[in-house]
């Protein structure tokens, strides 16, 4: 971010120079210190002060440009009534209040026009995604409700709304998720990706079940994009939660169909394929097609097993939930991709990918991350004193077969 501000400031100063060099020039030579030259250094220290005021906080924006517009109208009254004027000629006097105007409105219309037209909270999430400094979960919380004041502002930011659903999700707080997927909806009805994610959301919210809206948002996702894979997944789901696994099959097939073969995915949608009577043959299809080697998948993707340590299973209960999340090995804490599980699916085998990203930032850009995985008693995605917790030693993106053991408790 700071980056970006010091590169602002040059371009604004460049301006500013090619403006105000022609007056100034002129100004030079024609006239010699006078009452003008001192009036407007004097003005000029006041401008000077009133900006530090506002940069150290002790006086708001408003106040700030209240100042300056005083300024501005003092220095035109003062040049106005000095006698140098009218012996210097008109041209030079008239050039430095057109100096000092371009001067003081070029910056603050940049700024007003940037903060009603621009994105500051985008700023703020690329240098947090950019690994600049290690962030707390406080942090992670405040540049969410930076999102959330944002899109206040901007409501008509779909992405954005996207975003700020994915979050939410990721933190479990579903309906929330479904009210933010809504408003991105109105703004991208036809969007696979948001009809799919919504409907997970929903169906989160309903203890796991997609009967009803939520199946209904699946086939607005397939009838956009028939080989959408996440509508695909949940299709089939809906539909054996519904005891038909003849339609079940039907869509397990489609996806396993433009799946890369041997594949973590490819195995298991072969091996429900098998479950389901649809030919073992699939599966032993899959497992015998080449994998990739250890360390060199996707590098837009992680894979790997979570298992709780035998010394702490006797404190898990059913109902506690899992968080498997990869972040950059240094950097901000925000995660780069998160997935939510019940503690009694443990062990899991899981894949984290793209696809999973919390705030713009994507696992494949990472130069090395770590995987962790969180058993969390309230569900809440924030490590709270008592939580369970196991993590990987830091591995490069594409990494597959990773082994973490929930084995030590927050403090």
């Amino acid at each position: 971010m700071l980056l970006f501000w010091f590169l602002a400031a040059g371009l604004l100063l460049s301006a500013l120079t090619v403006l105000l060099w022609p007056l100034l020039r002129t100004r030079r030579a024609s006239a010699v210190p006078d009452a003008d030259s001192a009036a407007i250094a004097v003005l000029r220290d006041q401008k000077r002060a009133a900006d530090e005021d506002f940069a150290s906080g002790v006086i708001t924006g408003a106040e700030r440009e209240a100042v300056v517009s005083d300024l501005a109208r003092r220095v035109a009254n003062e040049i106005g009534a000095s006698p140098q004027k009218a012996a210097g000629g008109a041209m030079p006097g008239r050039s430095w209040p057109l100096a000092i105007a371009l001067l003081v409105s070029i910056p603050v219309l940049a700024i007003v026009l940037y903060g009603r037209l621009g994105d500051p909270g985008a700023a703020a999430v690329a240098a947090a995604a950019d690994g600049g400094h290690e962030m707390s979960d406080p942090q992670i919380a405040a540049m969410i409700g930076a999102l959330e004041r944002r899109l206040q502002q901007h409501p008509d930011n779909a992405e954005g709304w996207a975003l700020l659903a994915r979050s939410y999700y990721t933190l479990g707080r579903f309906p929330a998720a479904a009210e933010a997927y809504t408003k991105a909806l109105a703004l991208a009805p036809d969007n696979p990706d948001l009809l799919a994610d919504y409907a997970d959301a929903l169906g989160m919210m309903q203890g796991r079940h997609l009967a009803g809206k939520p199946l209904a948002l699946i086939e607005r996702a397939l009838a956009v994009d028939p080989q959408h894979g996440k509508a695909l997944a949940l299709a089939a789901t809906a539909a054996m939660e519904a005891h038909d696994p003849s339609k079940a099959l039907t869509y397990w097939r489609r996806l396993a169909a433009q799946l890369p073969p041997g594949s973590d995915d490819a195995i298991q949608v072969a091996a429900v394929i098998a479950e389901l009577g649809g030919g073992a043959a699939d599966a032993v299809k899959a497992t015998r097609a080449p994998t990739p080697a250890a360390g060199a998948g996707n590098a837009g993707t992680i894979s790997g097993r979570v298992a709780m340590s035998p010394s702490l299973a006797q404190q898990v209960a059913p109902t506690d939930t899992v968080f498997i999340f990869a972040r950059a090995s240094s950097g901000p804490r925000m995660p780069l991709a998160a997935m939510r599980i019940p503690a009694s699916e443990l062990p899991k085998e899981f894949t984290l990918d793209d696809a999973m990203s919390m705030a713009g930032a994507k696992l494949s850009t990472a130069n090395e991350v770590i995987v962790e995985a969180r058993l969390s008693h309230s569900g809440n995605a924030l490590a709270q004193p008592g939580d369970l917790f196991g993590k990987s030693a830091p591995v490069k993106p594409g990494a597959t077969g990773l082994r973490i053991t929930i084995d030590q408790v927050v403090p």
